[in-house]
């Protein structure tokens, strides 16, 4: 298990307690913390009008993440294309590309991923948001990425083209990045039930490109990994909620777990919370070890992305140190005293 890379997804989770500013203190606290434990890459994700997650603008917060550290690599996961002009994809990532040459990835999701009032006052006019029209305006930022002749031109842009990734729940994205040999990350977090049918479909439709000679495949993961099974049940509460309320069209930011636990669930709530446990590693170093070397067989991923959403940082900062101890095993081999590098597989996309 130890040859298959981690990675991180953060969404700069906002405290009902805090603030958007420390919430993006803690997650620029924890790239450069998981970069000290070998992780491969740090990816934030693009949310809109959610009270608990301040990653609403990812080029902006990259730039700052790539700025504070210095191997990792950096990246969205992803950003949602149909919310935005392919040309100011470009141009904000060419921008990225040009400063922190080869650490940069761009993962593009098909969907906007927000709700379609939310989606319109992003874009201002209806076009794109049809996740249909996802193939050609993908084609698009592509072009302006190549330098493609025409009567526009990105700057930065052109010339500067990051690793790019397909994102997806379900097939059609992972159909789509087999079709253009493109890497692909799915979310299992969001749709476990999915993911062995997605991967399937991508491996099925790859073809060799010049990006990638074979298939490379990511699946994110819920993470929270402490000291004991009990302990991370514990701090699962507030992510638990969190989801609860916005299925309920409720987003808030994220409570204590003292609140989480004081809160009044329904039976048929607590099964909410408790089927988004499933496909999740929550346990001690153990269990999550074992959850995550079943998974990676399971799937064949080339690499896993952890995503770890509780209410303290150093609780989120302490699961990244236990993982990484547990998966670096008895092979770990300098780096970081504390806890050793986990990122011993070679190869994939975009590594140097």
């Amino acid at each position: 298990m130890t040859d298959v890379p981690l990675s991180v997804l953060d969404l700069a989770p906002v405290a009902a307690s805090g603030t958007t500013r420390e919430a993006l203190q803690h997650t620029t606290t924890l790239a450069r913390r998981v970069e000290q434990l070998g992780y491969r890459r740090f990816w934030v994700a693009e949310h809109h009008n959610m009270p608990g997650i301040a990653s609403s603008a990812p080029a902006v917060l990259l730039a700052h993440l790539a700025a504070a550290t210095s191997t990792i690599r950096i990246g969205s996961g992803g950003v949602m294309l149909p919310n935005h002009a392919p040309l100011v994809v470009a141009e904000q990532f060419g921008t990225l590309q040009a400063l922190h040459p080869d650490r940069i990835d761009l993962g593009i999701g098909r969907a906007p991923g927000t709700d379609q009032a939310t989606a319109l006052a992003l874009r201002r006019t209806m076009a794109g948001l049809n996740a249909e029209a996802f193939p050609q305006e993908l084609a698009t930022l592509i072009s302006y990425f190549r330098g493609d002749p025409g009567p526009i031109r990105a700057t930065p842009g052109a010339g500067q083209m990051p690793a790019i990734w397909l994102l997806g729940s379900s097939g059609f994205s992972a159909q789509l990045a087999g079709t253009l040999g493109l890497p692909f990350s799915f979310a299992h977090h969001f749709s476990p039930a999915n993911t062995l049918p997605a991967l399937a479909l991508y491996r099925q439709h790859f073809r060799p490109s010049v990006w990638l000679d074979e298939p490379y495949a990511m699946v994110a993961v819920n993470v929270i990994c402490a000291d004991t099974d009990a302990r991370a049940e514990w701090l699962s509460g507030p992510s638990g909620l969190a989801f609860l309320r916005l299925r309920a069209g409720r987003p808030e930011s994220l409570v204590s777990p003292e609140e989480a636990a004081a809160y009044p669930y329904t039976d048929l709530e607590r099964d909410f919370v408790r089927q988004r446990h499933d496909g999740q590693a929550l346990g001690s170093p153990a269990t999550v070890r074992r959850a995550l070397t079943e998974l990676a067989e399971r799937t064949g991923a080339d690499e896993l992305m952890l995503t770890t959403f509780v209410y303290d940082v150093a609780d989120r900062v302490r699961s990244f140190e236990l993982v990484a101890e547990a998966m670096a095993g008895d092979t770990t081999a300098g780096g970081d005293t504390t806890a050793g590098s986990v990122t011993t597989g070679t190869g994939g996309p975009g590594t140097s």
